[in-house]
Formats: structure tokens, C-alpha cells, sequence
């Protein structure tokens, strides 16, 4: 049936009918309709107290789940204030999709008015527009598809001028989505790379974010190439659970970890970017020939030179690989898979079976000891997610995860703050799973804010502030040069009190004794956040080396 509505509606249930999951924002004037029309079509809406929290949300939310999440945001100040969040999308390559309300080019005298479509490309999104009410659908549905079917984060502009203007609507009209075919790889690709996992003799086979739905191949293929598994960061616990596998590769990989993937003679990556941090800088390959996998041209050596690059679907290529090999080597390799590396590989694993000198006393907890603590306290069933900082490989290592989906980390703008909205956006879209936000004091500050929404969805969530009263990063990578470091320290802030303001349940944390009352909430019915305002010794993490690196 065909209906006379506005272009705002028309877009909203054009997104709704497409399978827009969950809409975040901060709603204004101009968005005040098409933000309606999304929840009026059915589809779940959180009102967040900041556009970057909504942003975060978005992104943590369509990590999750693979579906495209939707920032809805007023034009100009609303839209910039998102930003940042929209940065780390785009970074990530997340299906997410920025409404946006827009000031028409003839009213640039309007306090909103800035060049959006240029303010998205600077971030990496793709800059998309409501052109006029005879395409209004046409549009919407382009911009869908694109963060959809290209993973890609998408600034769709609703001009406010066009977004009253009538238009003839009907679902029936709303185009198809495209089917997506992953791409498999080419049969010389399939060839070369099953000839290099037959010849290695200490192969590790890497999984990132764009290995997500190849976890049984790849398994697979390890086992039939004797080949140690690890992940990129962003894809920590793709393995989990797998006897063979080091959990993280890089710099948040134990020292044990790091020298088994350095002395591998062959890395093969999956849906990995092989960037500095996964490769320390190159130093964990430098004795190794390097292929690297995946469906997207441009990733393939974008970080470092490859030998080989596979183009294709990490699933699809895993696969095919593994019969290859198995006519090559009908009866499997052991290749690094002895007896002694077994023993190497089980007592590496985990950061939080690694032996430590506790630093703790004089009022100020060991973050070691205190991560620890809290990892043997708190569920399995979670999703930890790290801030950026000095502090951040505490949390974003000692705690342990069940699996990939137990793992957000938003961290490929290198900014703080993201955290706590992320953990949010991750509670929503995984709602049987405990969100463990690690946050320093100075990202939990810039995104306090956000505490006040996950109080309304009476989130039971954990946030562990790792609180060293400075912006601990520039402290330690300074403290060597000068000792006018009052520009990056602050007095002590009572953040417990800040949060049970907010509503929260919170306690400070100044030795590993205070988390007692960790137990009761636990025990109890988890319908608000707990905040743990842990005071810790300062000193320098073991990524701090890398955080500096090239910059």
C-alpha cells in the first residue's frame, strides 16, 4: 500500500525495513523524525547523554552481532560531537550508519552549517546524502547496503529542508539488498600457500576481526599443518579453548608467547592487518616468510610487505587450503607441534599465570594483583573492554574471555575514552554477557557521562578505573626527559562518589583486601553498574615501549 508521509519517515522505515538492529543518540530537531519513524517501525532506540557515547555504542553493538547499528545525531555540533566514535568505526570497518540531519547549502549563515560530507571523509567514513524527496528511499537504501554488504561506516545527511517534503512510500518499493558472495580464492593462491604450509617447520597461522566466521577451518588447517594459532588483538579468543593457541600476538602477547611466534619460519594471516602492534614493529617476523589472507585488495600489505597476499575469504581460503594440503601431506605434519613447544605453549598462554612482583603498599594497589582478583571473581560470561592509556594491557590481558564475542577493543583510533560507552553498546547487543570495562582516570572523566545510560538500562556491568590520578602514558614516557609533568597529573578524584551519584553501586580499591564487596553485588541482583575506583601504583606498563614507537 502507498502512503503520503514525509521523507524523514519514509527514511526511517526504509532503514527499519532493510534491518537496521538498534538505533543510539542524542536526539535534536533535526533528527527528531526520522529517529521516531525508526522506533515507531519497530526498531530498539538508546538515548545516550553524549553523540560519542552513541557512536561508541553503535560500533561495540554492530561488532557483536555483524548487524548494522544506526547513530542517530542533530546536524553540525550533534554530528561532530560523534566523531571521534565515528573515527574508530570507520577504522574497524564496522557496519555502522551515521543519521545525521543536515543544514541545507542555502542556509549557510545557520550556526549548524559545516561541509559533512568532507567532515566524514576525514574520519575514513563514506559520505552519503538524502538528495531529494523522489530519491529519498533510493538513497537511504544505498547507504544501508553499503555499510552492510562493504563493512563499511556510513554518514548518511538528511537535509532539514528536504526532510518536511512529501513523497509516496510503500515497503514494496524500498529496493532488495544485494546477496554478498564471499570470494574464494584463486586456485594458484590455494596452491602456493598449501606448498609453503607443507614446507614450514614452525608455521603460526594468525586470526584477526576478519577471520571471525572461519574459526572451525582454520582449526582445521593448524592441525593438518602442525601450526601454532594466535590472533590479532582484535580478534582475541577466536582460539579459545584450543590446546595449541597463544592468545594474542604482539604487544599484548606474554614474553613466552612472543619468542614461540618469533621463531616461526612461516605467518599466516587470516583477516588480519599484520599492523606494528600485532608485529612489534616487524620484530616477531622477521626470521619468517609472511602470507597474508583476506577479502579486501587493499589490506593485503597496506601495513608491511607480504610474500604471498591470498585474496579471498578467510573461511573459503582456510578450507580449500587444508584439502590442498592434505594430497600434499596425506598423513599430516607435526611441523610446531612437539612435545617441548606444547609445553612452551601451555605456560605462555595466559598473562595471569605469569610470575610478578607485586608493587602494591602504602595505600596504592599492585593493577596486577588487583586484575587478577577480579578476574578470578567475576564470571566467565563477559565481553571485557580496555581503554587506551598506560594502564590499558592490565585489563586488556590479565582478564581472560570465552571466545571472540567476549572481546571489544576500541582502540584502533589510539584515543581514551571510548571504553565505557563501548562496554555499553556491548551489553546491549549481547545482553547474557557481563560487560568488564578497564578505563584509566583519565578516559573515565572525558566519558562519565555515559554512567547515567547504563544506570537507565540497569546494565549490570563492571568498571574497573585503573586510577593513577594522571594521564599516565605521557607521565612515563616523560618522567626521563623533565620533571615539569604537572600538565599530565591531577589531584586524586573520589570517582566512587562520582558514580553512586550517577546511581551506581562503587567502591575504592586500595588494596586487593577491598574488593570483598565485589561478592555481595555479585550475589545480588547486578541491576546497576559496579564501579571500582582502584587506586594504583604507577609505573610503566610493558606496551609503553610500542604506545610511542614511530610516532
Amino acid at each position: 500500500m502507498t502512503e503520503r508521509i514525509k521523507v524523514s519517515e519514509a527514511v526511517g522505515r526504509t532503514l527499519a525495513h532493510l534491518g537496521a538492529a538498534h538505533v543510539f543518540g542524542v536526539v535534536g530537531s533535526g533528527n527528531f523524525h526520522v529517529t521516531n519513524a525508526l522506533l515507531a517501525a519497530g526498531v530498539g532506540f538508546t538515548a545516550t547523554r553524549h553523540e560519542m557515547g552513541a557512536a561508541c555504542m553503535a560500533d561495540a553493538y554492530a561488532r557483536a552481532t555483524g548487524r548494522v547499528a544506526v547513530v542517530s545525531v542533530h546536524q553540525g555540533c550533534g554530528f561532530t560531537n560523534a566523531l571521534t566514535g565515528v573515527g574508530e568505526a570507520a577504522k574497524c570497518r564496522t557496519p555502522v550508519l551515521v543519521v545525521a540531519g543536515d543544514t541545507p547549502p542555502t542556509q549557510k549563515m545557520s550556526n549548524f552549517w559545516i561541509d559533512q560530507d568532507s567532515a566524514a571523509r576525514s574520519v575514513g567514513a563514506v559520505a552519503e546524502r538524502i538528495h531529494a524527496a523522489e530519491t529519498a528511499v533510493a538513497d537511504a537504501a544505498r547507504a544501508f547496503s553499503t555499510a552492510l554488504l562493504l563493512r563499511r561506516t556510513v554518514v548518511l545527511s538528511l537535509p532539514i529542508d528536504l526532510q518536511e517534503q512529501m513523497v509516496d512510500f510503500s515497503e514494496a518499493d524500498v529496493p532488495e539488498l544485494l546477496e554478498r558472495i564471499p570470494p574464494a580464492a584463486s586456485p594458484d593462491g590455494v596452491r602456493r600457500l598449501a606448498r609453503l604450509l607443507a614446507d614450514a617447520e614452525r608455521p603460526v597461522i594468525v586470526g584477526g576481526r576478519g577471520a571471525w566466521g572461519a574459526v572451525a577451518e582454520l582449526r582445521r588447517l593448524a592441525e593438518a599443518s602442525g601450526a601454532l594459532l594466535t590472533t590479532s588483538a582484535a580478534g582475541r579468543g577466536l582460539f579459545a579453548g584450543d590446546e595449541w593457541h597463544l592468545d594474542v600476538m604482539g604487544g599484548f602477547s606474554t614474553d613466552g608467547a612472543a619468542e614461540l611466534i618469533s621463531r616461526s619460519d612461516l605467518v599466516v594471516a587470516f583477516g588480519a592487518s599484520l599492523n606494528r602492534w600485532t608485529t612489534r614493529s616487524g620484530s616477531l617476523l622477521r626470521g619468517a616468510r609472511v602470507v597474508q589472507v583476506d577479502d579486501t585488495p587493499e589490506a593485503i600489505g597496506f601495513h608491511r610487505p607480504v610474500d604471498l597476499g591470498v585474496l579471498g575469504d578467510s573461511a573459503a581460503v582456510a578450507a580449500a587450503v587444508a584439502a590442498e594440503l592434505a594430497e600434499l601431506a596425506p598423513d599430516g605434519r607435526r611441523g610446531y607441534r612437539t612435545a617441548e613447544t606444547g609445553h612452551a605453549v601451555r605456560a605462555s598462554r595466559h598473562w595471569s599465570e605469569q610470575p610478578f612482583e607485586d608493587r602494591g603498599g602504602d595505600g596504592l594497589v599492585d593493577p596486577r594483583a588487583l586484575t587478577n582478583a577480579l578476574d578470578a571473581m567475576l564470571p566467565m560470561d563477559r565481553v571485557v573492554v580496555p581503554d587506551g592509556g598506560n594502564f590499558n594491557a592490565y585489563p586488556a590481558m590479565l582478564f581472560r574471555v570465552p571466545d571472540h564475542l567476549g572481546y571489544c577493543v576500541p582502540l584502533a583510533f589510539q584515543s581514551i575514552g571510548l571504553a565505557l560507552a563501548s562496554g555499553i553498546g556491548a551489553g546491549v547487543a549481547l545482553p547474557g554477557r557481563m560487560p568488564v570495562v578497564g578505563v584509566g582516570d583519565g578516559g573515565m572523566m572525558m566519558s562519565l557521562v555515559e554512567l547515567d545510560t547504563a544506570v537507565r538500562l540497569g546494565l549490570g556491568m563492571v568498571v574497573v578505573v585503573y586510577n593513577d590520578s594522571a594521564y599516565g602514558a605521557e607521565v612515563h614516557h616523560f618522567e626521563h626527559e623533565t620533571d615539569r609533568l604537572g600538565i599530565v597529573e591531577f589531584p586524586e578524584t573520589d570517582i566512587a562518589a562520582i558514580a553512586r551519584g550517577f546511581g551506581c553501586e562503587a567502591l575504592t580499591v586500595r588494596a586487593v583486601e577491598d574488593l570483598e564487596p565485589v561478592r555481595a553485588w555479585l550475589s545480588g541482583p547486578r541491576d546497576r553498574p559496579l564501579v571500582i575506583d582502584a587506586k594504583i601504583a604507577a609505573f610503566p606498563s610493558w606496551v609503553l615501549a610500542h604506545t610511542f614507537d614511530g610516532e
